[in-house]
């Protein structure tokens, strides 16, 4: 039971319980395992665990033919979701849950799993047994794998496996010298294509939370950093520099983890000055300024995002998981 995620079931139970609890589900409705596996897009043993949390919470019982039938409900709702999933009977929720892939289903835990860690180390991850961890195909793993690549989270030894580079100085140092070579010739061919306004509206958005101080929440902060290095950069036109563009701004994922991980490390975030200064030089027209305060901006960041690494790195904790191991005992501050 250890091995499944806990968010598929524990989302399919949420859904079905607020279902029931709301009269959507009315009693003698019969649910079986490979219902339940069809309508959210999930394996059997997920679904098999849903039904067994439905069944010790009363709201379900064994069918005498087959499956489960719903129990009708006495002195009102008898459920009410109590994590962060609090959905009951949310139906865009349940299209969600209902019609994703399975590997987007999954993706985004493994993403921060295997992010997170590598301020640690490098880690080889295992294919094989991240299937069988989350209860899913060969086919859903490989497809999380090459998101992982894609995002340039991840990529091949020499042997061919699974690999997450540690986040040493050295490769920070590399993403970066990328990144300011890279980034500024994408937003000088940018520039012509971009729509009228957009400039001005990035810096609007970077204002305001500069205007809020400390009280930026990590999420926001992220979305500052897609604004700029990646919205405003799509309109190049380029599809071969923005592939290139792909393996350094696989940055901007550990950034994602970084800043609500270290948001007690600055007073007040000290890259939003920065981006305003790229996007105002953008309003009012001057490419030339704007990519010179846009390196400025990536070769400060770069001994920040060091600083974020090494803070979490002297406190953080994980888990063990089947599906990841060391690839080599060196540290982020190794070379």
């Amino acid at each position: 039971m250890q091995n499944i995620s806990p968010k598929l079931y524990r989302r399919a139970f949420d859904v079905l319980a607020g279902e029931i609890s709301a009269g959507n589900l009315t009693s003698g409705s019969r649910l079986t395992e490979s219902g339940l596996a069809n309508r959210f897009g999930i394996s059997r043993a997920p679904a098999r665990l849903a039904l067994s949390e439905l069944e010790s919470r009363g709201l379900v019982r064994k069918s005498a033919v087959r499956g489960y039938e719903v129990l009708a409900l006495s002195g009102g709702p008898a459920f009410e979701a109590t994590t962060s999933d609090r959905i009951g009977a949310d139906q865009q929720f349940t299209a969600r849950l209902q019609f994703l892939p399975s590997w987007e289903l999954i993706y985004p835990e493994i993403e921060l799993e295997v992010v997170s860690r590598t301020s640690l180390t490098s880690w080889r991850i295992n294919e094989v047994a991240l299937a069988k961890a989350y209860d899913v195909s060969r086919t859903v793993a490989r497809e999380v794998m090459a998101r992982l690549q894609q995002r340039g989270i991840v990529q091949k030894d020499e042997k061919g496996r699974w690999q997450a580079p540690a986040l040493t100085t050295k490769r920070i140092d590399d993403l970066y010298e990328l990144r300011w070579v890279l980034e500024p010739l994408a937003l000088e061919k940018a520039f012509p294509q971009l729509p009228p306004g957009l400039a001005s509206r990035l810096s609007a958005n970077v204002q305001a939370a500069h205007s809020a101080f400390g009280t930026v929440a990590g999420e926001k902060l992220d979305a500052l950093e897609q604004e700029l290095h990646v919205e405003l950069l799509s309109y190049c036109g380029n599809e071969a520099l923005m592939q290139a563009l792909s393996l350094p701004q696989g940055l901007l994922v550990a950034h994602h983890f970084l800043y609500q991980a270290t948001s007690a490390l600055f007073e007040t975030e000290p890259f939003l000055p920065e981006h305003l200064d790229v996007l105002d030089h953008l309003a009012a027209g001057n490419i030339r300024a704007a990519k010179a305060a846009l390196i400025r901006h990536l070769k400060i960041s770069r001994e920040r995002a060091m600083m974020r690494i090494h803070s979490v790195a002297s406190t953080l904790s994980p888990r063990d998981l089947p599906y990841l191991e060391p690839a080599s005992p060196s540290k982020p501050d190794q070379t």
